[in-house]
């Protein structure tokens, strides 16, 4: 090569390095597998999770797969072996146990997955790259302050409370005695744990109404505990003098409400922050941040009761 053509060469490259040094490097593409893992999808919580996550996944060009834990640890850990085995890009879970959940999380970051955990929490922080749930305390509290209104401040009640090994059925139950332990005339007769399940619910209100018949109400940690209780209730002629409260804005609950069952329930805006964790899994998967600031998110609840069942749009949704 002459020096006249090499000079010009080096002059194009030199010209060229400021121009490439100027472009940025394009975002990932979108695309893979994103496994989401949910509790029982016979509740419609848990359905609505699922399909919402699924529905948001799909919007962004990833393919998705629900499966259902039903609570079961050991369910939940094949579940996470097959999201690896799939070669999933990211893991959305509802997380089985605080603490029985941790060690499964851990498999699939070992396996280079990330995984971004919705409506429930696990006892170790720094592990999954996001926690979305419901600001249960401020949702008890919302609940709460309706029962009084509806139950009245005097006389006795019981309480129906989720599976213990979900942090949300204590954070629930400790809001509703912060409040509740403010009225010196309401006394909490009695109590039993019936594992978020309307069947359960159905019996342990049975088992509470023969222990207990003098009760004015009932407040529950979830709709279909209280659903349950409502159809004991009816069963033996006192759903009229028995008040029932409920939490998570489902959409049998909301029927309940319309037809003078049930008083109110909590809504938990179940549907925005599943779609929001998989907003999150797309973000990190294209830049390696989640976009927000911290693990822990907490989504605030809204109360409903007869007077904004008009605004209930859809599952979980209530419009503006």
């Amino acid at each position: 090569m002459s020096r006249k053509k090499l000079l010009l060469t080096f002059t194009a490259l030199a010209l060229a390095v400021p121009v490439l040094a100027g472009v940025s490097k394009p975002a990932a593409a979108a695309g893979g597998l994103i496994s989401i893992i949910v509790n029982d999808p016979s509740n419609p919580y848990w359905l609505t999770e699922g399909k919402v996550a699924s529905a948001e996944a799909e919007k962004l060009g990833y393919q998705s797969k629900v499966g259902a834990s039903k609570g079961d640890t050991n369910t939940e850990s094949n579940l996470i072996d097959t999201a690896i085995t799939n070669r999933s890009v990211a893991i959305i879970l509802d997380p089985a146990n605080a603490s029985g959940s941790i060690g499964a999380v851990k498999r699939a970051i070992a396996a280079k997955i990330p995984v971004f955990l919705v409506n429930a929490e696990i006892n170790q922080a720094g592990l999954a790259k996001a926690q979305l749930v419901s600001n249960n305390a401020q949702g008890a509290a919302l609940g709460a302050q309706q029962w009084v209104k509806d139950v009245g401040q005097k006389g006795n009640y019981v309480e129906l409370l989720g599976s213990p090994s979900d942090n949300n059925a204590a954070t629930r139950s400790n809001g509703y005695t912060t409040v509740l332990t403010q009225y010196s005339g309401l006394v909490k007769a009695g109590s039993q744990v019936a594992n978020w399940d309307r069947t359960q619910g159905h019996d342990k209100m049975q088992n509470l109404l023969q222990a207990h018949p003098d009760i004015i109400g009932v407040i529950s940690g979830n709709d279909e505990m209280a659903l349950g209780a409502i159809a004991a209730l009816k069963e033996a002629g006192k759903l009229s003098s028995i008040k029932v409260g409920g939490f998570d804005g489902s959409p049998d609950a909301v029927a309940a409400i319309k037809a003078g069952e049930l008083q109110y329930t909590v809504l938990q805006p179940v549907a925005i922050f599943s779609a929001k964790a998989v907003d999150e899994a797309d973000h990190f998967l294209k830049t390696g941040k989640t976009g927000v600031a911290n693990e822990k998110q907490l989504f605030n609840c809204v109360l409903i009761t007869k007077s904004n069942t008009s605004r209930y749009v859809s599952a979980f949704t209530l419009g503006k």
